[in-house]
């Protein structure tokens, strides 16, 4: 197996209100499309194999259990989660080490009530 994430779609109930918490926390921007009832908007990344999109329809109900993924934390994840307060979501794990190897995560509730993860080395 070449790469073992594709794709990621975090589900959201307000696309607008996701799109500026996330574009605020990451500092980025989003490309919108649609197809059919659903709407997404699509992180910007230059690397396709390690993208994803915010989405919004009716098979998308954003939750706190299930599935857990952790996104780029950057050089330094504490940049990310000292935003997150103020962008509308809650830090529930602060910077925490795993070990010299895995570095460090984090996690917060996120505007739409998805719990999320960070993760940098440093």
């Amino acid at each position: 197996m070449k790469h073992l994430l594709n794709w990621i779609e975090i589900p959201v109930t307000d696309i607008e209100r996701a799109k500026k918490f996330y574009g605020t926390i990451l500092d980025t921007g989003f490309h919108d499309m649609a197809i059919g009832d659903i709407k997404y908007a699509l992180f910007s990344s230059e690397d396709k194999y390690n993208a994803g999109a915010l989405a919004q329809g009716p098979f998308y109900k954003p939750s706190t259990d299930g599935v857990l993924i952790y996104l780029n934390g950057r050089e330094d994840l504490e940049y990310i989660l000292s935003k997150v307060g103020a962008a509308g979501g809650n830090v529930i794990m602060p910077k925490t080490l795993l070990s010299d190897i895995a570095g460090y995560i984090g996690m917060f509730i996120d505007s739409e009530g998805n719990r999320i993860g960070v993760q940098s080395m440093k």
